[in-house]
């Protein structure tokens, strides 16, 4: 049975870590599961935003009392002794409530048994009040930042190289369109880390790439290997935001991060996914490259003699509906890695990467690049992207991860990693 990538496929998604003996996790590290839970009934680019504006908030609202990083917004004032615990709190639940009411039940509940750990009196009263605050004024810059209404893109060519709708689009056309154009969080515009072009038709580099995917991306491939089917279809399933954050408080954890730290570290790896979604968008509508399954049907139109049609061709996993160049799960997954790259350095760690939706499935990553070498084979072992868009892809998260890491939430007072520009 084929097995396809719909957007709303993504709640079944888990994460399983292997972790050594650990301390009770601090509240920001509580809510960043809690919020996992709740985007990941999302498409992965939404989901990336709603988590950004969850974990600013909480940044805002603990910074805002302990004063170590350079605020976001800067517009929320502490009362001298406020509780950041309970700052924290607030302000997940309060983002993530406004957003997905159809949770405040389960919501409520994880609100009263995280406060009730923290003593009653004013600290924890003034730190509610800080929660909330950061939350809507967070909720507020976000409100027209462009991720609505959903657009969609019709071509308005079919010259050979030029994006067409594929198998299982919308009748509307291309989606995520108007994503080019919502208001990045760390990066100065969606076009900053455009990438050069995708290689020429008529070009060796082109028709190797062209040639790998056709041989070990369609559907009945005899060339590929049992583990790359389902490293394929296991990354057709899972989202840099569920693959990342598990990381990210695993780390905080284990490496004894205060909660100020865990508070900046997790608001900057989900800046960088969701910058990085933007930022893919702009790419992949400026370009429009097409997909493999266009250009192996297309092949002899490409003018290029090393590439030979198959009509018949078929990739493993459902093609998404936009464009193909550069890859978005690349660009965010090496955006997200290269953020927690620059906050954790060179670090190991023992994560198992599962889902339901690929039962029998579960693969362990004990380092960062081991993940997203697997997901750029993923895409082109299933047959949805040339090695070329995973290149671009590569680069260009790696730019954007650094890039909001080194301008954004700095530490104020001091120098090099953390310190302040």
């Amino acid at each position: 049975m084929r097995k396809t990538q719909l957007w709303k496929r993504y709640a079944g998604a888990i994460v399983l870590l292997v972790l050594p003996a650990l301390g009770k996790a601090d509240v920001v590290l509580d809510w960043n599961v809690i919020m996992q839970a709740m985007v990941s009934t999302q498409a992965p680019f939404p989901q990336a935003r709603f988590a950004a504006i969850t974990q600013l908030a909480v940044f805002e609202a603990v910074n805002s009392i302990t004063n170590d990083y350079k605020p976001y917004l800067g517009t929320i004032t502490a009362p001298p002794g406020a509780s950041p615990e309970a700052a924290a709190i607030t302000a997940a639940y309060t983002v993530l409530k406004a957003y997905f009411p159809a949770n405040a039940t389960a919501l409520d509940a994880a609100r009263a048994t995280s406060l009730a750990a923290i003593p009653d009196g004013t600290a924890k009263n003034n730190g509610i009040a800080v929660g909330a605050a950061a939350a809507a004024a967070m909720m507020a810059a976000r409100a027209n930042d462009g991720s609505s209404p959903l657009t969609f893109f019709m071509p308005t060519s079919a010259n050979p190289g030029e994006w067409q709708l594929t198998p299982g689009c919308p009748s509307a056309g291309g989606a995520f369109f108007n994503w080019q154009n919502v208001t990045p969080f760390g990066i100065l515009s969606a076009d900053q880390f455009r990438v050069d072009p995708p290689p020429k038709l008529a070009g060796g580099r082109y028709g190797h790439a062209y040639n790998e995917v056709k041989e070990v991306g369609g559907i009945n491939s005899t060339q590929r290997p049992q583990d790359r089917t389902n490293v394929a279809l296991l990354f057709a399933n899972i989202t840099p935001v569920p693959i990342f954050n598990p990381i990210a408080r695993m780390l905080g954890a284990s490496e004894g991060r205060s909660l100020s730290e865990n508070a900046h570290d997790l608001a900057i790896l989900n800046m960088a996914i969701s910058d990085a979604a933007v930022a893919t968008f702009e790419t992949k509508y400026y370009y429009k490259f097409w997909r493999p399954v266009t250009a192996i049907h297309d092949a002899a139109f490409d003018g290029n003699d090393r590439t030979e049609p198959d009509a018949t061709f078929q990739p493993l996993i459902e093609t998404p509906c936009f464009p193909s160049y550069p890859s978005a799960h690349g660009v965010l997954s090496n955006s997200a890695s290269s953020a927690l790259g620059q906050i954790y350095g060179n670090v190991s760690f023992s994560i198992t990467l599962s889902t339901p939706a690929v039962p029998g499935v579960a693969i362990t990553y004990t380092n960062l690049q081991q993940i997203t070498d697997d997901i750029a084979d993923a895409r082109v072992y299933g047959g949805i992207h040339f090695r070329t868009d995973q290149d671009a892809g590569k680069l260009m998260g790696q730019r954007i991860g650094q890039w909001v890491y080194e301008h954004n939430l700095r530490r104020l007072g001091g120098n090099g990693a953390g310190g302040n520009l």
